[in-house]
């Protein structure tokens, strides 16, 4: 009852009321009070969406104030430490290395930004799954990088809370925490019966609660603690958990979440309690026993979820669990946080209740408890990630909470110890992989008992299992918990068998028939399952097993490694030989062994022999790394095409980076420690076993090799001769120091290509060199690189693309460091071997080394570990000794398959073992006795063998020959007979009986000696003896002169005369020169050897042509060789065409200067221009049937819109206070212009008095190249129907110029006739000026004549509709009635006055250079001038509104004032403009005094306005002073021509009204506080007219083809005076020039300008205030320019990645900026398209006209917009590497490229993106 009477209350009024109750001692009746009205609020049965009980809760905690006022009071009294700010995906975050102790450690901009960094290891990275702020946890982070905040500590000088500010909270929270459960406990149903749609909508219902307790948690430490002790109080969870007995509700509710428990497979601890399973201790026993079962485990089969496909493999169920179910299967829930937290990974973690546990984390209390339910709840997540249909998300939001939790070492030792962390994560593991196990196949398929994974399930697929295994690497980190797992065996061996789990996944078996139909992609998985699983939980912790104290550690590891292996060979039934044509990459297990021996060895001074195996054992153990090196060798020989790409992929990963510290280079090691321990000749024969070429390896010049095609079998001895050089050369994990590793890592990389320095990061392996980390490794790297490499500066070539800045090695380390062997190691692609290779030859001719092709260098290695001495028997045994000599021989007498390389690689061997001499003598084996006498290869080498038998097939040429001469009997004792295998086998049998194992293993059949016969029965084998009497040094020698082509190559006396030092580099004659020169320095013997064998000055054999074939084989090589050769000769006769093709072609004038202009001016009269179409390759003039055109490109351009008065280019603004403004922009001020005349003026004459196309206007610019437009027209054709992808748009006439390939789009027709107007055009006249004035006017009167109707007038009125067609109508139509001819006329002559205008920008702003610039060969004024001018003349000027009159006539006053408004005043029209008009409506071909004559009329007019414009600039002072001086001039002579005197009448006639310079007056006095001397108005006066005089001399050039003559910056007015004919000759330097003496006037100069003025001073009051901005125009503009941009890019990124978009008010997903003026758009972005155009699309065309450049902010590059297309530009901010860094991938500091700016903004204004990008894409206005 009381409870309604206060909810019908104001709730602010209860709220006091009650907290007053509350705070009195005997509170009893206002505890009661509260609880009923919560009990009617917060009632669970009412839906979560009404925010009654939300407002309620709020009201109730503030205690009557308003809840905004109590929330800052509660902030008032926060005493955290940490920041713990928490973020979620796309955040973008810092992590400094330089002050991590985590490497997941990470910090948000602010904190960052606040903490000192400078030269720190930092980068910016977008959080992937979420994260919060280390900042203040010294845990994570060293003190010294906190932020000014954190480092202060400001939370500790807090005063302590008041008591009652909080208690309303402290009773109302728990009771709103139950409702959100209640909530939760109602709307859970098992998503086997709901969808995921159900789950979202209740947890979008109860969206304000959950937001709600968010934000408490933001209230601070205060709160922080309130909040910690409701969720982890149990009482109180007991009492309102269950609810009371009366409430039925709630008892429903409980038993809900009592089944939601069960179903999850969950008991909650009392039940079982009951069913007397009792509480064993977490994983003791059951782990133990994991590995003796994996042994001998009983497998049931089920199969897979009925709807796999047919033929898919049986799933495998362990049958004995193999771990303690307590871990797995229990979970009792004693307070709110544990509910919590299990709902919310029933609900699987929504971000809301991610993000509020997080927030909690600052609370120390909390996160102790916190860290214990989450870990508590392990199993529980893992199940519920594995039934997850959103596992991705899922795993995102798991990983966000764990490595907050984990990273701390502080509190992952603590929950180690209390809560069997270490436990539960391999349970929790073992128990995920075990629901995907199948029978493993390798080896015995029917017998095996090993299980492993199977790729192929999702659980693989997807990496699911990254998140238990990320938080397993990630507390291994932590040393003390490292040591923990490493001290418990039991917990090693469960780690064992989880290994063993991926001990020969993913199997390849070889397709020998078929090729496979379904290449799968299962690798994938598999590699990324072994980095991730095994690899690099093994990388931490072997990083704790570094020093002597960690003995034990290692010695446990490696005990168990051998036991599980032991048990593997068991399980798969594995005896000696491995199965045929199968091939697994990955082996865990003997990684896992290696890496530790190799640790153990070099970091804890152990003794390897106490961690090896017996003899057999390791036999075994060698197997299956040598299994893979072979299968490397057979995929690159193409012997598995058939399994498909994916093989390859295999192959290249298991080399790849990120993979091989962790896969090939354990296994190369592994086999190491095999081959220094095993018996060599064993080794060595193995070796060529698997290899498959043990039948390759006989003296006879044929064989049958029953496993190797012909053509497989070079590839495969290259292979194996390969491997062993690497075997006994690598030193990797035999003695190098970690920096030697690295260095030589480095140099491997560098040589194959010059890289850039991330991607060397990214190439160099990870292990031993962290990069990252704690250690700041990178300062190593740097140092390293620099030792090494030169940094080369990205170069810009305009037009070239953009490059990085690269690293290239030095000189030095080609001559001393490069290593073929390393390089071989590391390379994916085989491409990039010979990339090395030609790398070096290139250092070695241009240092003048070594001309030839050099071969790959020798190069002496690191001393080895004295462990590992054993290696270098593997060089002194018979068994290599006889393969060498066998393959010299076979090479001297040219058997097939044999190669460069092969030789190579034998010379290298040879060279290693007289490097790596045996020292102790073992007692001597007594195999291949008849061969050699002993093992050391020194005293091998002078060994004559004199006569071998070999078993060759009957056809070979051996047979047919005649026995020796001597006894056969005799031969017959001495002849040699070698068999590798058998050899084999006895080495075998030896072994095996020495370690006396039962027999029975010993006997099993070989699998190759069932041999395969290939169809059509080979020949049979005979036995034959060859006489062969040579010893290795003879056929090195033999050999040096067969390589030198010369007999005698070496004379007797060679040795004395030797110089050593040239010997490093060269080719096989160096080599073996090399050779022999070590021989006979380490040996006497082989001294006088070499001297006999020299000395036999008999002539050598030549190598016996043996067969027909290989005759045929001989020729066949020399004929491609000549073909080559041919090839080279044709490419490079070609390359030089092209390139003087280029040469000429990009020379070529613009053709209408092509005519010459030195042959007198008669000849010039008849010859007409000649052009060349680039398309039917005729040449001839253009006629008007038959019209030629020049490939133009027309593009709309607002770049002389964009351009402002200051040569200071504007900057970008990067904080609120800094803004643009456009409206000091030339496109802005003309408008402004127009718009005010339009007020006053009379509309036809307003369009004729200014120009538009500053904004859109179109510019045409030409390649140069000429077709007929009827070819154009088919070419178009052509590529209409041509179905290849083009750039470009047919359909939009839009094409690539047949000869260039430069983007075009139309075809500006060539006028026909003659070229240049020379002649009488040209001849200098003595007319008056009067009269030219006069017969200017006659032709203006004269009529436009339509012209006939003709294929050329088709053309020009095509090509103006193209030109209109290119800019929008909005920068067409500027008159008051659109379409009309004023309006067509103004936006004709604005066409050429825009092209005009941006020639002389290219031309950088003046005519000072004079010449043809580059700029002036894209330039095709003249033709466009002649379509222009046709298509003008359809209009002729009313004679009465003749600007002509009225610029040279003196009128009278009464014309044209009749009408409503009057004409624009001659003082406010613009002069170029007029200019432009009489030319363009003056009959063509214009003669060139009527030209001179305009000019010099329309030069008064200019001069004059410049007179009116500056008099309006004067203080009323100087005005006058001015006035009056000049008046005084005004009777001299020649006064017209005096500033002074014009000045002074300007003046006067404008002051007769005296509304001209009454305004602003107060203005113009601040701006001339200079005082104006004659010299500054004379500049000023100069400054006005010279852009009309730059328009009028280029104009002059392209009609006249006048040369421009270059001059200094100074006299460019009396040069283009002179140019234009104004004065005749350039005055004296002495003589300074007067702007004045350039006049000429047709009628006296004083009525003239009275006539101007009064057209100003009799406009009305109301025009008369804008007469003075009308006069006062200021003709020059700066070059157009980009905005400035920051040095760092960070600036950019800070300001804008989180700005809101100003139409749409939202943060945009992909924000960009326009480079042109600032704007801020949202690319992409749906928010702000219109009519389907999205935002930068539209204002490319607002701003551009349809050329946009937007920076992106969130990938930092540029991207262009050109009409429909556009392209990817590439960075202007590059590291201090000089590398891009697109997308912010690598986070690191960013600085602006000046140079690439500067190309960007050149390419801007040269209008030349379409040419020098290539890289064009449809839009679709989707940008």
């Amino acid at each position: 009852m009381m409870a309604a009477s206060l909810l019908r209350r104001d709730k602010k009024a209860t709220a006091a009321h009650l907290k007053a109750d509350l705070n009195r001692t005997d509170n009893g009746s206002g505890v009661r009070q509260l609880q009923e009205l919560l009990d009617s609020v917060l009632n669970p049965e009412k839906p979560a969406a009404d925010t009654e009980a939300l407002d309620w809760c709020k009201c109730l905690i503030a205690g009557g104030e308003a809840f905004e006022e109590f929330c800052k009071t509660v902030r008032s009294y926060d005493n955290a430490t940490l920041c713990g700010l928490v973020w979620t995906a796309n955040f973008v975050a810092y992590r400094c290395r330089t002050c991590g102790i985590s490497p997941c450690m990470s910090l948000c901009a602010e904190c960052f930004n606040n903490g000192d960094h400078t030269g720190h290891d930092f980068n910016m990275f977008r959080s992937q799954a979420g994260g919060a702020c280390d900042c203040g946890d010294s845990n994570v982070m060293r003190e010294s990088g906190f932020c000014r905040r954190h480092r202060l500590r400001t939370g500790e000088n807090v005063p302590s809370v008041p008591r009652d500010l909080l208690l309303m909270s402290e009773m109302v929270l728990p009771r709103f925490i139950i409702c959100i459960i209640q909530y939760l406990r109602d709307g859970y149903t098992e998503p086997d019966t709901s969808t995921e749609r159900d789950l979202q909508k209740v947890l979008q219902q109860l969206e304000p609660q959950i937001s709600f307790l968010e934000e408490l948690t933001k209230m601070g430490g205060a709160m922080r603690t309130v909040l910690t002790k409701i969720l982890t109080n149990q009482q109180t969870f007991k009492e309102l958990s269950m609810g009371q007995e009366e409430n039925l509700y709630a008892k429903k509710n409980y038993d809900k979440y009592l089944s939601a428990l069960k179903n999850s497979g969950l008991v909650s601890v009392e039940e079982k309690a009951q069913s007397g399973a009792a509480d064993v201790a977490a994983g003791a026993e059951g782990g133990a026993g994991a590995l003796g079962l994996l042994g001998k485990t009983i497998f049931t089969c089920e199969d897979q979820d009925g709807g796999q496909s047919v033929g898919q493999r049986k799933r495998v169920k362990l049958s004995s669990t193999t771990k303690d179910p307590y871990i797995i299967e229990s979970l009792k829930h004693k307070c709110f946080l544990e509910e919590l937290l299990f709902w919310t990974i029933k609900y699987e973690f929504p971000q809301k209740m991610v993000t509020f546990l997080l927030n909690m984390l600052p609370d120390q209390d909390y996160k102790i408890t916190f860290t214990k339910t989450f870990v508590q709840h392990y199993a529980f997540i893992m199940k519920t990630l594995m039934k997850s249909h959103e596992s991705d998300t899922m795993s995102n939001r798991i990983v966000h909470i764990s490595v907050q939790l984990f990273s701390n070492e502080e509190l992952a030792r603590h929950v180690t110890e209390e809560c069997q962390l270490l436990d539960i994560m391999v349970a929790v593991l073992l128990y995920m992989m075990e629901s995907c196990l199948i029978k493993s196949e390798l080896q015995d398929e029917e017998n095996s008992r090993h299980v492993v994974v199977n790729c192929g399930e999702a659980l693989l697929k997807n990496n699911t299992y990254w998140p238990l295994v990320s938080d397993f690497i990630n507390i291994l980190s932590h040393q003390s918990v490292a040591k923990k797992f490493l001290e418990d065996h039991s917990l090693l061996m469960m780690w064992m068998s989880f290994v063993s789990f991926f001990q020969g996944m993913n199997l390849n078996k070889r397709e020998l028939n078929e090729h496979v139909e379904f290449e799968s992609q299962t690798y994938y998985a598999a590699f990324a399952a072994e980095l991730e699983a095994c690899a690099q939980p093994m990388w931490g912790l072997l990083t704790h097993c570094k020093v002597k104290e960690t003995q034990e550690y290692t010695k446990t590891v490696v005990r168990y490694c051998l036991e599980t292996l032991q048990i593997w060979f068991d399980a798969i039934g594995f005896v000696d030989e491995p199965a045929p044509n199968q091939v697994t990459f990955h082996l865990p297990l003997h990684r896992y062994y290696a890496m530790f021996l190799s640790k153990a060895v070099k970091c804890q001074g152990l003794d390897l022999d106490s961690l090896l195996p017996d003899q057999e054992m390791l036999m075994k153990i060698m197997v299956h790394p040598l299994q893979i090196q072979a299968s490397l060798s057979e995929i690159h020989s193409n012997m598995w095409v058939r399994n498909g790409l994916q093989i390859k992929g295999q192959a290249m990963t298991y080399v790849q980076s990120h993979f091989c510290n962790s896969m090939i280079d354990p296994d190369i090691y592994l086999l190491q420690v095999c081959a220094s321990r095993l018996d060599p000749d064993y080794f060595i024969s193995s070796v060529f076993e698997r290899f498959k070429v043990v039948d390759l390896l006989t003296m006879a010049s044929q064989h049958q090799n029953a496993l190797l095609e012909s053509e497989q079998e070079r590839p495969m001895l290259e292979g194996a001769l390969t491997f062993l050089v690497i075997l006994t050369s690598l030193r990797i994990h035999l003695g190098m120091a970690d920096d030697e590793i690295l260095r030589a890592e480095m140099v491997s990389q560098l040589c194959m290509n010059d890289r850039t320095h991330s991607s060397l990061l990214d190439l160099i392996p990870e292990n031993p060199n962290p990069k990252s980390g704690i250690v700041p490794g990178s300062c190593s790297f740097e140092e390293m690189l620099s030792a090494v490499a030169d940094f080369k500066a990205p170069v810009f070539e305009p037009g070239g693309s953009m490059q990085q800045g690269m690293y290239t090695p030095k000189a030095e380390v080609w001559e001393k460091e490069f290593d073929p062997i390393m390089v071989v190691l590391r390379t994916v692609y085989r491409r990039d071997v010979q990339s090395a290779m030609d790398r070096y030859s290139a250092f070695l001719k241009q240092s003048g080394i070594h001309t030839s092709n050099p071969w790959p260098p020798y190069k002496e290695r690191t001393p080895l570990h004295p462990c590992y001495k054993g290696l270098v028997k593997l060089l002194h045994c018979k068994t290599l000794h006889i393969v060498i000599f066998t393959l010299l021989y076979k090479i001297w007498m040219d058997h097939q398959n044999m190669s460069e390389h092969v030789l190579c690689m034998v010379l290298y061997l040879i060279e290693l073992g007289l490097d790596n001499q045996v020292q102790d003598k073992e007692e001597e084996e007594h195999c291949h006795d008849s061969w050699f006498p002993g093992t050391n290869l020194l005293s091998n080498l002078h060994h004559v063998i004199n006569f071998v038998r070999v078993r060759v097939p009957e056809t070979a040429p051996e047979v047919k020959r005649e026995p020796p001469p001597s006894t056969s009997s005799e031969v017959s004792s001495f002849a040699q007979v070698f068999s590798l295998v058998a050899e084999r086998r006895r080495k075998f049998q030896e072994i095996i009986n020495r370690s006396n194992t039962e027999a029975n293993q010993v006997v099993r059949p070989k699998s190759s000696s069932t041999r395969w016969v290939p169809p059509g029965t080979p020949p049979q084998l005979v036995t034959e003896i060859l006489e062969i009497r040579e010893s290795m040094l003879s056929l090195l020698i033999k050999l040096h002169q067969k390589l030198s082509a010369r007999q005698n190559s070496l004379s007797a006396s060679w040795l004395e005369d030797m110089d050593i030092s040239h010997h490093a580099h060269g080719d096989g004659i160096t080599a073996i020169e090399r050779i022999l020169t070590k021989a006979a320095t380490r040996s006497r013997q082989s001294k006088r050897s070499i001297q006999e064998i020299c000395g036999k000055v008999c002539p050598p054999v030549p190598p016996k042509k043996n067969s027909p074939t290989d005759k045929k084989a001989m020729d066949k090589e020399e004929r491609r060789q000549r073909a080559r050769e041919r090839q080279q000769k044709l490419l490079a006769e070609f390359a030089s065409r092209q390139k003087s093709f280029m040469e000429t072609a990009m020379d070529v004038e613009s053709p209408d200067a092509e005519a010459a202009m030195d042959l007198g001016a008669s000849e010039v009269m008849e010859s007409e221009v000649l052009y060349d179409c680039v398309i039917c390759g005729q040449s001839g003039p253009s006629t008007e049937d038959r019209p030629t055109g020049l490939v133009v490109l027309l593009q709309a351009s607002s770049v002389l819109g964009h351009r402002c008065k200051s040569e200071e280019a504007k900057k970008l603004p990067t904080s609120d206070e800094e803004h643009i403004y456009p409206a000091d922009t030339c496109g802005a001020a003309h408008d402004v212009r127009l718009t005010l005349m339009q007020r006053f003026f009379k509309d036809s004459s307003c369009l004729q008095s200014v120009s538009i196309g500053w904004d859109g206007g179109v510019y045409v610019q030409t390649c140069g190249h000429t077709l007929h437009i009827d070819c154009h027209k088919s070419y178009m054709e052509s590529l209409r129907n041509d179905q290849v992808l083009q750039g470009f748009s047919v359909d939009k006439g839009e094409f690539t110029c047949p000869l260039c390939r430069q983007f075009a789009n139309s075809v500006l027709p060539c006028r026909p006739g003659r070229g240049t107007e020379t002649g009488a055009w040209h001849t200098p006249t003595n007319k008056k000026t009067c009269v030219l004035v006069k017969e200017v006017e006659d032709l203006q009167e004269q009529l436009g004549l339509f012209p006939t109707e003709s294929n050329l007038s088709k053309e020009m009125e095509l090509v103006i509709k193209n030109i209109k067609d290119t800019t929008q109508k909005k920068y067409m139509d500027y008159g008051k009635n659109p379409g009309s001819p004023d309006n067509d006329f103004l936006f004709m002559y604005s066409v050429a006055r825009t092209n005009l205008e941006l020639e002389l920008v290219h031309r950088g702003g003046n005519l000072c250079s004079g010449g043809a610039s580059a700029a002036a060969k894209r330039s095709c004024l003249n033709q466009l001038f002649h379509v222009l001018a046709m298509h003008m003349r359809l209009y002729s000027i009313d004679s009465a509104y003749n600007p002509w009159t009225r610029l040279t006539q003196h009128l009278s006053p009464q014309l044209g004032f009749d009408e409503e408004r009057p004409e624009v005043p001659m003082l406010f029209r613009d002069v170029p403009s007029l200019l432009i008009i009489f030319v363009l409506t003056m009959p063509q071909p214009l003669r060139k005094e009527h030209f001179t004559c305009v000019v010099k009329m329309l030069y008064n007019l200019q001069y004059i306005q410049a007179l009116a414009a500056l008099s309006a600039k004067f203080s009323p002072e100087e005005r006058q002073a001015w006035s009056s001086s000049g008046a005084l001039k005004k009777n001299a002579a020649n006064a017209d021509k005096s500033f002074e005197a014009l000045l002074s009448h300007v003046t006067s006639e404008l002051s007769k009204d005296n509304s001209v310079y009454k305004v602003n007056t107060e203005e113009t006095s601040m701006l001339s506080s200079s005082v104006w001397s004659p010299q500054s108005i004379e500049f000023s006066l100069q400054q006005f007219c010279l852009p009309f005089l730059r328009l009028s001399c280029l104009l002059q050039h392209h009609l006249y083809g006048d040369n421009l003559t270059g001059c200094l910056e100074e006299e460019e007015f009396s040069s283009l005076a002179v140019c234009l004919g104004l004065i005749t000759s350039v005055p004296q330097p002495s003589t300074p020039m007067h702007s004045a003496s350039c006049l000429e006037w047709a009628v006296s100069a004083f009525d003239l300008v009275t006539q101007w003025c009064a057209e100003v001073t009799g406009l009305s009051e109301a025009q008369a205030e804008q007469s003075l901005t009308l006069l006062v125009q200021d003709p020059q503009w700066a070059a157009p320019r980009l905005l400035q941009l920051p040095d760092n890019y960070n600036i950019i990124f800070q300001y804008y990645h989180r700005k809101a978009c100003t139409a749409c008010k939202k943060v945009p997903k992909d924000p960009a900026l326009c480079l042109v003026c600032g704007a801020f758009v949202c690319l992409k972005g749906l928010c702000c398209k219109q009519q389907g155009i999205c935002e930068c699309v539209l204002h490319s065309q607002h701003c551009g006209a349809a050329t946009g450049i937007f920076l992106l902010i969130n990938a930092s590059v540029i991207i262009i917009i050109r009409g429909h297309r556009f392209c990817l530009w590439g960075s202007v901010y590059l590291d201090a590497h000089g590398e891009e860094d697109r997308d912010l991938r690598r986070g690191k500091p960013l600085f602006l490229c000046e140079e690439r700016y500067r190309v960007l903004e050149q390419q801007w204004v040269s209008h030349t993106f379409d040419h020098i990008n290539k890289r064009w894409g449809p839009h679709y206005n989707g940008l």
